[in-house]
């Protein structure tokens, strides 16, 4: 179950970054909003993740997927400029959240 939460909430916290992009500084009413109930989400959830899962592992995953789904979706969807050293250092956060899971399972 809080792997399920975990998911939920990274998934709330890459919708609310990538809403932030079109608020246009929060000047933009609903995306604003998207931004704002996103991380409201995500909190609430990493907050219930907490109990079952140890804080490293859970923050690792969150920020790790998070930053790599977010800066994936930059480059697909949102006209940003890929490149090799990009995508090595989404590669790179990915295996370090995997690296970390790995140390903290003995």
């Amino acid at each position: 179950m809080g792997y399920a939460l975990l998911a939920a909430a990274i998934a709330a916290e890459v919708a609310g970054t990538t809403a932030m992009k079109y608020s246009d500084g929060f000047t933009r009413l609903w995306p604003s909003v998207v931004t704002i109930v996103g991380y409201v989400i995500a909190f609430a959830l990493l907050a219930q993740t907490l109990k079952t899962l140890s804080v490293g592992t859970a923050y690792a995953i969150w920020a790790g997927v998070g930053t790599a789904a977010v800066a994936a979706i930059g480059m697909v969807f949102l006209g940003e400029p890929a490149n090799a050293m990009k995508i090595a250092g989404i590669a790179l956060v990915v295996v370090g959240v995997i690296v970390l899971n790995l140390g903290g399972a003995h």
